[in-house]
This record gives structure tokens, C-alpha cells and sequence, in this order.
């Protein structure tokens, strides 16, 4: 079967105008170009500044996805509306942000806001605007205990990994990639961007991998003996070579290895597949292995401490919301209530 690579915005779009109106560009493509769009709206000098900001600006791949199409979200909102740049205001913002709570949960929200508000705040130093018409606008308080990723429990996590004939490259690779994220706790994309170089201490008492985090940091964690058995047979099929800076995770084409790095969203495409075809339910993702992992790491009596520095989060309040240990308990608990 051939990976599918995912759908994914421009990360440097092209500044040239196209001949079509704004309003009808932007509303039949906003996911689209936004600085094309930007520039059918506010002019070349607010183009300009949003390509600088989109390119410059934001470093991380992932979040520039994410206000590129915050951004473009915008503009198509505004020119439906036939509102002129000079006229956007605090007002105008809030309703739009209103509008996004009908149908986006609250943290995408958030993510919006701030998208707009950084973006202003490029436009105001660029001269574009007077001032941030976004920073009025009040972002809702959120605090959670409990993420809302669906976790495994240890039969259905072992159900899956047996239903994977792992005897095929695509299977190895699979088995290989989910078995890494539920051991060692992976976040996806610091999974993703491993090379092969970075299963380090392979066929030694302590072979490790090494995630690529965000920031450019990297974090070491001591690999476990299933994700090594697991890794070891991937590796084996896929026939690296002398390759040790080659993308670890790929893409697959007419069975082989298609040098390009597996993207984020086919590696949730593969899961759900995998999980399909293990009659489990498909609402499973890339962030319930790691869930997962830290889930029967405390039901086994781990540390949260730990979990929190294998996991390489900074802040223990993020290991608290994947460690789904205690649901359990509370089911048991409110059982005890019969009449």
C-alpha cells in the first residue's frame, strides 16, 4: 500500500497577487494562501509583513501551519463581511472569535487568538496599523485535570500490536512507530524527526533514542526491550544501509521506502487503520500511545516525577493531564452507590 502524504498549507507563501476578488478568493480557499490573500485585502505592504511573519517570525513548522491558517481564517471572515483593514476593531475581532467557539473547542480557540494577536502586532511595527485591535480582546480561562485523548487499556494496546503482521516492511514500520511512543512516551513529531543515527547503543545492555523536542532540543530515553525488538525489525526489513542521517520514519511507495519523512497526519491515518483492523475503535491517535504509556506507568506504581522527565514535558501539570490511572478507580467508586 502506498503512504499518502497529508495535506498541509504552504509554509512560505508566494507574495504575487492573483486577478480574483478578495472576498471570493479567500471564502472559497480558507485554508489557502493567506498572504495572497492579504495582499487582495490590505494591500502589498500588509502582505509583505504577514510573509515576514509567517516565514521569519515563526520558526516552528507546526505553529506556523496553525496561524497560517488562523490567519487566512480571518481574512476570509473579514472580506465576507466587507470589512477594510482600517476598519477592524476590537469588536470585530471578538465576534469573530465568538463565532469560532460555535464549532472549535477552546483551546483552537486560544490558539486563534494569539495567532491574531501576534500577527497585529507585526502589522502595528510594520506601520501597517495604527495599533493591535486583538489585544482587547480576552481569551477564555481554561483548567483541566484530564486530557480528553482516548487511552488504551493494556488488553486493547496488546490486541492491536498482535493483529500487525509485522513479517511486511509497512507492517514493521507501523508496529515499530507506535511502539516507541507508547514505551518511551514519544510526543509524535519529536518521534517523527528521528534519524536512524538516533537509535544509539543498537545490540548493547543500554541502547537509547533520542527525540528531537521543540526548540531544537534533544532528549535521550532509555529504550525499551519491545520497542527494540520492534525497531530491530523494521530496521532489518528496511535495509538502511550507511545510511545513519536518513529520516527513520518514511513514507512508502510500491513497498519500499519512499525517502520522504512520514508526516504527522498519515502517521493518525495509520493508526486508525491499525486500529480498524484490530475491531478496535478508530477514535484512537498519535497522542494515545503516549497517553497510554504514562496511564499503565502510574497504574504500576510509577512516579509522576519520572513520567514527567521521561516524557520530557516541562511542566508536571502536562504529565497530570495524559495520566488517565485514576479513572478506574472512580468507576469503581461511584459503583458503590446502589439502592
Amino acid at each position: 500500500m502506498t503512504d499518502r502524504p497529508g495535506h498541509h498549507p504552504p509554509l512560505a507563501p508566494s507574495t504575487e497577487l492573483v486577478l480574483a476578488a478578495p472576498a471570493r478568493l479567500v471564502a472559497a480557499r480558507p485554508e489557502g494562501d493567506a498572504v495572497t490573500a492579504v495582499a487582495l485585502w490590505a494591500g502589498p505592504a500588509a502582505a509583505d509583513e504577514t510573509l515576514s511573519f509567517l516565514t521569519a517570525t515563526i520558526r516552528n513548522p507546526n505553529t506556523r501551519r496553525a496561524y497560517h491558517r488562523a490567519v487566512s481564517r480571518f481574512v476570509a471572515w473579514c472580506a465576507q463581511r466587507s470589512i477594510d483593514i482600517r476598519h477592524v476593531t476590537a469588536p470585530a475581532v471578538a465576534a469573530h472569535i465568538d463565532e469560532l467557539k460555535r464549532s472549535m473547542q477552546p483551546p483552537s480557540v486560544t490558539l486563534h487568538l494569539s495567532a491574531l494577536r501576534h500577527w497585529f502586532d507585526k502589522l502595528v511595527l510594520g506601520h501597517v496599523l495604527p495599533y493591535n485591535p486583538a489585544h482587547a480582546v480576552r481569551g477564555e480561562r481554561q483548567s483541566k485535570t484530564r486530557g480528553k485523548t482516548p487511552v488504551f487499556d493494556a488488553r486493547d494496546a496488546k490486541q492491536l500490536f498482535v493483529s500487525i503482521d509485522a513479517s511486511t516492511l509497512r507492517g514493521a514500520r507501523d508496529r515499530a512507530l507506535m511502539g516507541i511512543m507508547l514505551y518511551s512516551f514519544g510526543r509524535i513529531g519529536a518521534v517523527l524527526k528521528m534519524a536512524v543515527r538516533d537509535y544509539a547503543g543498537r545490540g548493547t545492555s543500554g541502547p537509547t533514542f533520542v527525540l528531537h523536542e521543540k526548540g531544537g532540543r534533544f532528549h535521550r530515553v532509555a529504550a525499551h526491550h519491545k520497542a527494540c525488538e520492534y525497531l530491530d525489525a523494521y530496521i532489518a526489513l528496511a535495509g538502511f544501509g550507511q545510511q545513519p542521517s536518513a529520516a527513520l520514519w518514511q513514507g512508502l511507495r510500491q513497498g519500499k521506502l519512499s525517502g520522504k519523512r512520514l508526516t504527522q497526519d498519515r502517521a493518525c491515518e495509520v493508526v486508525k487503520e491499525r486500529c480498524r483492523a484490530a475491531a478496535l475503535p478508530d477514535e484512537f491517535c498519535n497522542h494515545s500511545f503516549r497517553a497510554t504509556g504514562i496511564t499503565i506507568f502510574r497504574k504500576r506504581g510509577g512516579d509522576l516525577a519520572t513520567a514527567q522527565r521521561m516524557a520530557a514535558h516541562a511542566d508536571i501539570r502536562t504529565t497530570r493531564i495524559y495520566d488517565h490511572s485514576d479513572a478506574e478507580i472512580e468507576r469503581a467508586e461511584v459503583e458503590t452507590v446502589q439502592l
